[in-house]
């Protein structure tokens, strides 16, 4: 009855009666089988020493077969008193009145609101929301299930005069099914495009499994071919599409915003052109909160892409069913546009959520997350902090692919849980974000390390603009490596597994520090004291600042290597970055002799005090970086070494 008024709200009324009479028989079906087996249960209770009747094969026909508490309900009721005791009793009246509702539908839609159906419903469905608690008294039983006209109304009088008219609906109605779709009143054109649209619907619809859903009908007002899809349960969700020569007009209400703004997205991929939504309210509807309407507009160029658009248009529906129950989950993980990014990239992919939604949905992630390790993850810790933002999405896309295979296969959900521990473990195991940090540090001191190796080389150390030029450039660089430090740091307080990294940055800005503190000194012996400098001073200086630059670069190449190390490493691999290592180590060394060389170059050459205590200075400096630069190399070590589980 609900989305029918939705229906009309958006000028269709009546489009999915077809659907509904199907619906409300099964209904019918269901009703009178709860009524079996309360009258079952009134036996038992009267006669427990009889075994209770065996109702599974009638259950199993209704769809029922699952419905474990059905079947045990008659083995539990008894009588104290003269009052049925019914353990399940509040079960039975929900599904009661569910199925009440559901069968009511199209003869309510046939009618006004005065006729006596909408009033005889009204009034047993108020009946049964105010029957609470485990017992029937005799009146109340009386009224659930007599068959007698003259003893007055029943709910299975109810029953059976509804079933009479929605017969009688079906026959009025003398629809047919093209693929899935009722139909009624169409013209042998519309055939065509009505097949269109459900070989799109088909091609996705298994990824919503057993949610309700997707009901489609269609039939012919006019110059129009209208389409209608029951996409859910909720009375203001509902899809209506018009086809008039080569337009589509498709007429949307959703009562959630974002996952209206995600359908736009999705229908802008085939070209919408939407009218500015509007928000409406209905006391009839949505519990008479707002809901968002819009209209979209496909122009085709012919029939072949008409046909096409149409075809795509069903397939991308079955992902608006539960979308804002899983954006809601994914909240847990990342933040509301990565959520939606997930979402949308599941539907791009013809992926989908809701496998993931039935195997377990945040249930998976948070097992996988506890299952990684200590010191991986801590509570309350999110996806995207640890992973970054798209490493996570596309780990969550990983598990919906993984879940979505699994489930259309038939296989169980616990294997779908195994295969997310171990794709969240190797994403961990291959995590790049402290890597991330340690190559960005070690790029700034490779800038440093070249400027002072540069400056040397071309004699910017002369020259008083290009060294202060130098210093103020050298000065950005080192601050912004402090940053990365601090970054370390505070990650390292939060996660235990940071606290190695954190310790080797921290060894590597003593790196930039030295390097930017020559920078510093060769804006002082550009200031006038270069008395005394020769080719062979600049030489010994030079020589040491290229071997700096050397090791640093080497220990680029060791950190390039370190981030993929692991225990299933190559062999080539674990040489490789040794010799890089080693490389950084002999080059200390070369430092060390090089500084003799240079001290003994500038007492021989320079008479000048402050020209020599500058250049000695410097050379000190550049050893100090290789020093500094030893001691990072040595801790890369132990973490490469920890990562490699050596």
């Amino acid at each position: 009855m609900q989305k029918s008024q939705a229906v009309a709200s958006l000028g269709q009324q009546g489009l999915l009666m077809p659907v509904w009479i199907k619906a409300a028989l099964g209904a019918n079906d269901r009703l009178k089988l709860y009524l079996t087996v309360l009258q079952a249960a009134v036996t038992h209770a009267e006669h427990p020493q009889h075994e209770a009747l065996d109702l599974s094969r009638e259950l199993t026909a209704a769809g029922l077969g699952h419905a474990t508490w059905l079947h045990e309900l008659p083995t539990g009721a008894s009588r104290v008193d003269g009052i049925l005791l019914v353990p399940e009793l509040d079960r039975l009246v929900s599904a009661l009145h569910e199925d009440l509702t559901l069968m009511a539908r199209p003869v309510l839609l046939a009618c006004t609101a005065d006729d006596e159906p909408h009033r005889r419903v009204n009034q047993w469905q108020d009946w049964l929301d105010a029957l609470h608690g485990e017992q029937l008294d005799k009146a109340q039983l009386h009224a659930l299930t007599h068959g007698q006209r003259h003893d007055g109304d029943s709910l299975h009088l109810l029953i059976m005069d509804l079933h009479k008219q929605i017969n009688k609906l079906a026959a009025e109605m003398a629809s047919e099914v093209i693929d899935g779709a009722h139909v009624w009143h169409l013209l042998d054109s519309d055939c065509a495009l009505v097949q269109a649209f459900m070989q799109g619907l088909h091609r996705t619809s298994p990824l919503k499994f057993d949610h309700p859903g997707l009901d489609t009908a269609a039939t012919r007002d006019g110059e129009h071919l209208l389409l209608q899809n029951d996409i859910g349960t909720n009375d203001a969700h509902v899809l209506v599409i018009q086809v008039q020569e080569l337009q589509i007009t498709l007429t949307y209400s959703d009562l959630h915003v974002r996952r209206f703004a995600f359908f736009q997205s999705l229908l802008g991929e085939l070209g919408a052109q939407w009218s500015v939504p509007e928000s409406r309210m209905s006391s009839n509807l949505n519990e008479g909160k707002a809901y968002t309407v819009g209209t979209a507009i496909f122009t085709c160029e012919d029939t072949a892409k008409l046909t096409q658009t149409l075809t795509e248009l069903g397939a991308r529906i079955v992902f608006l069913i539960d979308w804002n129950r899983a954006r809601k989950r994914l909240l847990n993980f990342v933040n509301k546009d990565g959520a939606v990014a997930v979402l949308t990239a599941a539907a791009q992919a013809e992926i989908g959520h809701m496998a993931w939604l039935k195997a377990g949905g945040e249930q998976l992630i948070f097992g996988a997350m506890q299952a990684a390790g200590v010191g991986a993850f801590r509570i309350g810790d999110r996806l995207d902090d640890v992973l970054g933002d798209v490493p996570a999405q596309t780990f969550l896309l990983d598990v919906m692919r993984l879940a979505t295979q699994a489930l259309l296969h038939g296989q169980p959900a616990a294997l779908v849980a195994d295969e997310t521990r171990l794709l969240l473990a190797r994403q961990v195991q291959r995590r790049t974000t402290e890597f991330d940090l340690l190559e960005e540090h070690a790029a700034y001191c490779h800038a440093l390390a070249q400027g002072v190796s540069d400056a040397l080389s071309h004699g910017h150390d002369g020259l008083r603009e290009a060294a202060e030029e130098l210093a103020a450039r050298a000065k950005t660089w080192e601050r912004r490596a402090d940053q990365l430090v601090m970054q370390a740091r505070d990650e390292a307080e939060r996660l235990p597994r940071w606290q190695p990294i954190a310790r080797l940055l921290a060894l590597s800005d003593d790196v930039a520090d030295a390097l930017e503190e020559a920078a510093f000194l060769m804006t002082l012996i550009a200031d006038h004291h270069q008395k005394g400098w020769n080719h062979d001073v600049r030489q010994a200086l030079s020589r040491l600042a290229q071997t700096v630059l050397q090791a640093v670069q080497d220990h680029i190449r060791a950190l390039s290597i370190a981030r993929t190390l692991g225990s299933d490493s190559e062999l080539a691999d674990n040489d490789t970055f040794l010799a890089a290592t080693w490389a950084v180590l002999r080059a200390e060394r070369q430092c060390d002799e090089l500084l003799r060389h240079a001290r003994r170059t500038l007492l021989h050459e320079i008479d000048d005090a402050p020209s020599l205590m500058l250049a000695n200075d410097l050379a000190q400096t550049l050893e100090l970086a290789s020093d500094r630069l030893l001691s990072a190399a040595y801790g890369l070590r132990d973490v490469a070494f920890n990562q490699a589980g050596a």
